[in-house]
């Protein structure tokens, strides 16, 4: 049937509404109209349920649950239900909370690809037999490798969609993972540390929420809610600056007692650690052994979302958000066009458009104004600003 668009525009804002006011899909729409009619499905009705609930012309399956072998070949553990998965077990397992998520085609028929994905955050009480009483560093290392990412390969059969295990493609990327930092962040003063003086390389992504895709066939995982992993003791919380009470770390106030146990996430001895976090991550889903890449081109903020497109001019557009109450809609547009040809099978990761010499960004404020470091042009290696400048206030 043809949609009206009026009439789908004004039925969509109803069910708009009902979704704001309760926090529930799929509304009924208004009378005289079927969801089926307008949307070509069966609208489902609000429900307390716990459980999947979806229209019956749609059907779905388990396909990658928490503590699935991600299927690394020698390295596939299987998941024990009462939590007694060491953590070395969960590098190569399903991690907690899948979030953003995206399929990477390997074939041109469409019926085998890679998924990649996010885990968010850990339910520590369900992570480890006991919970965390009392933390433990092997609960620490564990809970850092229930988050990050998967990329887990997958085939269309007969039967449904099934995981290929074990896969060559197959990774778990996580909050020990070695990593790269670039751009006009990588070596400034407050990206070093004791452990990495250069301050151009860093361990692991945590907190990883929503995603996005470049044009050159890599998954962009972004660093949300990285705040809550830092801590330290209560006292020396006055010795954070308004950069670090901004952002929210500040001793005493963490979801987890990871400082007590792994030195790095200790702001009173490493105040430059939280720093390394909160940036878009760059991922090779098509090579295992390639290093994940923090970009820092594309801003620190508690990211949420990396969406790309490309401009009629050529030019790579991200858009981003921050999600803190109050915060800010950014817009990234590089100044290299994006090479022709580079969907993929893509060119190599160098041809990308946000080398730090060629690339700018700025946010865009409520008020619609750029300001602070967010108009700033990404610095050349011979410009590269001396601190790492706070986000702008409303």
């Amino acid at each position: 049937m043809t949609l009206d668009r009026r009439r789908f525009l004004l039925q969509s804002g109803s069910a708009a509404a009902v979704v704001a006011l309760f926090g529930q899909g799929c509304a009924a729409t208004s009378a005289g109209a079927s969801g089926a009619d307008v949307l070509g499905f069966t609208g489902v009705p609000a429900s307390l349920r716990d459980g999947v609930v979806i229209p019956p012309e749609y059907e779905w399956q388990l396909l990658y649950p928490w503590g699935t072998p991600t299927g690394v070949a020698g390295r596939m553990p299987a998941f024990a239900p009462d939590a007694s998965n060491s953590a070395d077990d969960q590098a190569v397992q399903a991690g907690m909370h899948h979030d953003g998520m995206h399929f990477f085609a390997l074939d041109a028929s469409g019926d085998r690809g890679l998924l990649v994905m996010n885990h968010e955050y850990t339910d520590e009480q369900l992570l480890h037999p006991d919970g965390v009483k009392p933390w433990t560093p092997e609960k620490v290392r564990k809970s850092l490798h229930a988050m990050g990412v998967s990329v887990i390969e997958i085939r269309r059969t007969p039967e449904g969609w099934r995981q290929v295990q074990p896969s060559p493609f197959a990774r778990r990327v996580h909050g020990n993972t070695p990593m790269r930092i670039a751009g006009p962040a990588a070596g400034t003063p407050l990206m070093r540390t004791a452990a990495n003086p250069a301050g151009d390389a860093v361990f692991g992504t945590f907190a990883n929420c929503a995603m996005g895709v470049t044009p050159w066939g890599t998954y962009l995982t972004c660093e949300e809610n990285f705040h809550g992993y830092f801590g330290g003791p209560k006292e020396t919380a006055s010795r954070m600056s308004a950069a670090q009470r901004r952002y929210g770390t500040v001793p005493g106030t963490q979801w987890v007692e990871y400082w007590r146990f792994d030195e790095r996430f200790d702001l009173s001895k490493h105040p430059n650690e939280p720093h390394r976090f909160g940036w878009v991550v760059e991922i090779d889903p098509f090579d295992p052994t390639a290093t994940p890449i923090k970009r820092t081109a594309l801003g620190r903020k508690r990211q949420e979302s990396a969406t790309c497109t490309v401009a009629k001019d050529g030019r790579l557009v991200v858009y981003m958000g921050d999600d803190s109450r109050f915060e800010y809609i950014y817009k990234f547009v590089s100044r290299e066009k994006v090479r022709p040809g580079t969907t993929p099978p893509r060119a190599p990761p160098t041809a990308t458009c946000w080398t730090t010499a060629r690339c700018t960004w700025r946010a865009t404020t409520r008020a619609g104004a750029a300001s602070g470091w967010n108009s700033r042009t990404a610095a050349t290696a011979s410009t590269r600003p001396t601190a790492l400048p706070t986000r702008p206030r409303c």
